[in-house]
């Protein structure tokens, strides 16, 4: 298995806690179900404003197992991703799309189950002029993503990895959630958070 795959059902609050609060994109980067998942391997795309010509390059530069992280500058007033183009990643074995920008199709994309994770959704079209970079570095929900870099996303946001970082990070978000799952029963048997974190000498 590789460490792209290692990610999967590993909570992206876990994750977070195992990379010691770096990685995780801003907060308005969110999924449009929250029952939308996605992991894997970065592939980084730069549109220009109101134009999504590079992604439809990016479809044709991508491994199954990626995942389009793709940087509009922010702009939310045109929709650069929707149906169609999600089609077309799932065929080709992409596996999400984040997008730093806004997307259309919000009914079509839930319907498929393709993990969408966006800024914003505007129904507006764009423009098919201009072809950004495919594969360097981006900016997207205020972090540099470069390619390769591992994407993990849920309910809760997206979380950027190195892969130089990711075996450590992975076995410690491993060892988090194996914690919480023990506690999870303790809990509901009445124990306290303050008790099983070891907190009583602080609050005391």
């Amino acid at each position: 298995m590789s460490i792209y795959d290692g990610f999967l059902g590993i909570p992206t609050g876990n994750i977070c806690d195992a990379y010691h609060g770096k990685g995780a994109m801003a907060p308005y980067i969110q999924p449009l179900d929250r029952h939308m998942g996605v992991c894997g391997r970065a592939l980084t795309v730069a549109c220009a404003a109101g134009d999504n010509l590079t992604i439809h390059k990016a479809i044709l530069e991508a491994k199954p197992g990626d995942v389009l992280v793709i940087n509009c500058g922010g702009y939310t007033h045109a929709g650069a991703f929707g149906e169609m183009l999600g089609i077309c990643c799932a065929a080709h074995g992409i596996r999400g799309v984040v997008l730093d920008g806004a997307c259309r199709d919000k009914n079509e994309l839930i319907d498929m189950g393709f993990p969408t994770f966006t800024k914003a959704v505007n129904p507006q079209g764009t423009i098919k002029e201009t072809c950004g970079a495919v594969g360097g570095t981006v900016v997207c929900g205020g972090v540099q993503v470069h390619a390769g870099d591992v994407i993990v996303g849920d309910c809760d946001g997206v979380v950027v990895i190195s892969p130089e970082d990711a075996e450590q990070v992975l076995q410690a978000a491993l060892a988090k959630k194996k914690r919480e799952d023990e506690m999870r029963p303790l809990l509901g048997a009445g124990h306290t958070t303050a008790e099983l974190l070891g907190l009583m000498d602080k609050i005391r």
